[in-house]
């Protein structure tokens, strides 16, 4: 092959590649606007429309979610936000929000996530990004659980979390009295 051919064959290899990325790119985000926040929890917990799912207004839903990691760099942790779309989604199906118990169980850096405003602000130098969001889940029946192993690690004190927060034993404790409740575990 000529040098010349090699340079062509490469440009239009970019440029067959770009157009991919820019089309799936743009079907992604066209597919993400069928996902919409509510009904229970405004603004999080983003989730779309299924036909025939096997929910309905006699199914009951009782869940641990267990979460170790942070969020990256000062937003909204992931995991904390799949619980709201874990509400929104069973009750956009027709489950009464009063058939849904959920608990988050915390452990390890997502600790920091839940720190009250002042505390997180020492540590991120800006407010926590996750305080509406764990107010909107314990305003919605969600625990919200701190290790308190973590706890004792990070040198975190029950007055510098969310109000509304609690600290168990540790989280090994939380999840096997969760269970002995009649939680499930999600799994992420």
């Amino acid at each position: 092959m000529n040098t010349k051919f090699k340079l062509i064959f490469k440009r239009v290899s970019l440029f067959v590649l770009v157009c991919i990325f820019f089309s799936l790119n743009n079907a992604v985000g066209q597919s993400l606007e069928n996902f919409i926040d509510g009904p229970a929890i405004k603004g999080f917990g983003k989730h779309a429309t299924v036909e025939g799912a096997s929910v309905n207004e006699n199914t009951t839903l009782k869940v641990a979610f267990d979460v170790g990691k942070a969020a990256e760099g000062g937003e909204v942790n992931r995991r904390f936000d799949s619980l709201a779309r874990f509400i929104n989604m069973h009750v956009a199906a027709g489950v009464p929000i009063e058939n849904i118990a959920l608990a988050l169980v915390v452990h390890g850096r997502a600790s920091l996530d839940l720190l009250d405003n002042p505390t997180y602000k020492n540590v991120h130098e800006k407010d926590n990004p996750n305080k509406a969001l764990i107010q909107a889940l314990i305003a919605n029946n969600v625990r919200v659980i701190l290790c308190g192993q973590t706890a004792a690690a990070y040198e975190i004190s029950a007055s510098q979390l969310i109000e509304g927060s609690e600290v168990e034993l540790s989280a090994m404790t939380a999840h096997a009295l969760l269970q002995q409740q009649g939680y499930t575990l999600n799994p992420f």
